[in-house]
């Protein structure tokens, strides 16, 4: 009998050095990952913790565990929580998906096994969730998704456009966007695991058509409920598939001679669709069903007024609270590559714009369509793959308008730089508190920290950020605290 011995490195000489300097790049900024829950994070960090450590969904331990801002109005000075924060079935009001808890699941049962085999050895760390190797666990699971999800936008960008081209529009995502928040800073959300759901579901929704056979409807379905299972809104993209559909069946109508097999078929290949896509979200019903007592309450998201006939389209957009370009400029480049892409791949840019305009119209109906607590429109965040698609378009556009390939490259890289430098900026503003975290800015004083402050306290902060970062967080929460205190006294007084 022969031996094969097989290569480890057989798949790592088989990428590409884009491919390669992507992987060598997340490496590198994986000391960036934040190992805290705060925030929302708390809600959709409980699902795991408390599945994991308690075998329930009682979250009693990690509402009293949170930080101020979130525990503000929902426990009392005397550490217990507020009695309407429980529903008719008696559980905590958490109405955050459950999606990044089954993400993180393998991470943290990873931390747990290896927390318990420690202290069976004389180790003393505590089993609960809550420390160190849980978070940082946690923190570098969403880092992964994160990158995966910048990975298959790559891949996405590389079958209509140059390879170069798709790696700086990459870069440009990756760092130019509000995704750096959610990958590193407040790993605890959920939007980094949002991009990974949607970027796998288009990546293999695009790479599958125009023909399906019934085990690849089945999982774009799985692809689609787990993006549905992540964050709720992400399902609206779903209309994607479902246009599709709609355009083989009105082709087959217009040719009934030739195509009724096909509409049949058709027919049933949504059915497995629509069955997988409900079993890819049964976690969901589940958790909405203890908690709420029926599947379908989403809480809040059910219960407060939504938009739908006066959405704030332009102030979604351009709001100094938040607005998606405002605060993202680089995303402006992104749109405009849908036009480009329409010369490249007509029905493809037809279905992205569709899902593109969807998402934009449930975000702008949404009553807290800002974030509150967010830097840019971290909605968007889902979006990754599109924003990706879209700016190679542009690079590519812009590329072509000049003679010599390296000058080309120069200016893209060029360009890209300004961007990020500008991103970065920002970034450091709204997390050291420098700007509002939530309800409006001022351009004047952002424009001025830009120029005057942000390059003189970068370097220190970054510093303290990689070294201290315990204390940073720290000193980062009281501010916060401060600014809703001030923000609520505020409001209290302007009432009548």
């Amino acid at each position: 009998m022969r031996i094969r011995f097989t290569d480890p490195l057989k798949g790592w000489h088989r990428l590409s050095r884009y491919e390669k300097s992507l992987i060598l790049l997340f490496v590198l900024t994986l000391p960036l990952a934040n190992p805290w829950v705060r925030g929302d994070g708390v809600g959709y960090y409980a699902y795991a913790r408390a599945v994991l450590i308690q075998k329930n969904l009682q979250f009693e331990k990690d509402w009293q565990a949170a930080n101020p801002t979130f525990q503000m109005g929902k426990i009392d000075e005397k550490g217990n929580i507020q009695p309407q924060q429980y529903t008719r079935t008696g559980h905590l009001d958490n109405h955050f998906a459950v999606g990044p808890a089954i993400l993180w699941a393998p991470f943290l049962l990873a931390a747990h096994l290896g927390v318990l085999a420690f202290n069976a050895l004389g180790g003393h760390i505590p089993a609960d969730g809550f420390s160190r190797p849980y978070t940082l666990a946690m923190a570098l699971g969403t880092a992964f998704y994160g990158f995966w999800g910048l990975f298959f936008s790559y891949r996405l960008a590389c079958k209509y456009f140059q390879e170069r081209w798709a790696f700086l529009a990459t870069l440009g995502i990756w760092f130019g966007s509000s995704l750096p928040v959610y990958m590193y800073f407040n790993p605890s959300w959920s939007h980094a695991h949002s991009a990974f759901a949607v970027a796998l579901f288009f990546w293999y929704w695009d790479r599958t058509r125009p023909e399906r056979t019934y085990a690849q409807w089945a999982l774009l379905g799985l692809c689609a409920g787990l993006m549905f299972d992540v964050y709720y809104p992400n399902g609206i993209l779903m209309v994607v598939p479902l246009a599709e559909s709609l355009t083989g069946y009105i082709r087959a109508l217009r040719k009934p001679e030739q195509g009724w097999l096909g509409t049949v078929r058709l027919f049933a290949s949504n059915l497995v669709f629509l069955i997988a896509v409900f079993t890819a979200s049964l976690p969901t019903f589940l958790t909405r069903k203890i908690i709420y007592g029926s599947p379908l309450d989403f809480g809040s998201y059910t219960h407060s007024p939504w938009h739908w006939t006066s959405p704030v389209l332009g102030q979604l957009l351009f709001s100094s609270d938040h607005g998606l370009l405002s605060w993202t400029p680089i995303l402006i480049l992104a749109a405009l590559g849908l036009i480009f892409l329409w010369k490249r791949d007509r029905v493809l840019d037809a279905y992205i714009i569709l899902g593109t305009l969807a998402f934009y119209y449930v975000i702008a109906s949404y009553p807290s369509w800002d974030g509150l607590s967010s830097y840019g429109n971290r909605f968007f965040v889902s979006l990754v793959p599109i924003f990706a698609l879209g700016l190679t378009a542009t690079i590519d556009a812009f590329a072509s308008l000049w003679r010599k390939p390296a000058k080309a490259l120069t200016a893209a890289w060029a360009g890209l730089a300004v961007f990020l430098l500008w991103n970065f900026g920002l970034i450091f503003q709204w997390g050291t508190h420098l700007i509002p975290a939530r309800g409006p800015i001022s351009w004047k004083e952002m424009a001025y920290n830009q120029v005057a402050v942000v390059p003189a306290k970068l370097s220190q902060n970054l510093k303290n950020y990689l070294i201290a970062r315990h204390d940073m967080m720290r000193d980062i929460e009281q501010a916060d605290v401060k600014q809703l205190e001030e923000k609520r006294a505020k409001e209290e007084q302007n009432q009548p």
